[in-house]
């Protein structure tokens, strides 16, 4: 079976996996302590579970997208068997 008849590449599934890491990242940033009915607990307003840990998941499904749609460099004899194929 010939490499271009897949999909993906090395390289989509590497940036494909930054991507979700850094999503699960992002996600694992706004865990922590919840309230209770009896106990408030001010942390769920704090700067990294409100701010950076959603823009981190943004631009980690950003970067998912990027992945999906990256199509790498051709080297030029491949581009040369393709247009003799056409």
């Amino acid at each position: 079976m010939n490499k271009s008849n897949f999909a993906f590449g090395k390289w989509n599934y590497i940036l494909l996996a930054v991507g979700v890491v850094a999503i699960i990242l992002g996600f694992v940033l706004m865990m922590g302590p919840s309230s209770s009915e009896t106990h408030f607990e001010p942390d769920i307003f704090s700067f990294r579970r409100i701010k950076i840990a959603p823009t981190i998941c943004f631009f980690g499904f950003v970067f998912v997208i990027f992945a999906i749609m990256y199509k790498g460099k051709q080297k030029d004899s491949e581009s040369k068997k393709e247009n003799e194929n056409k």
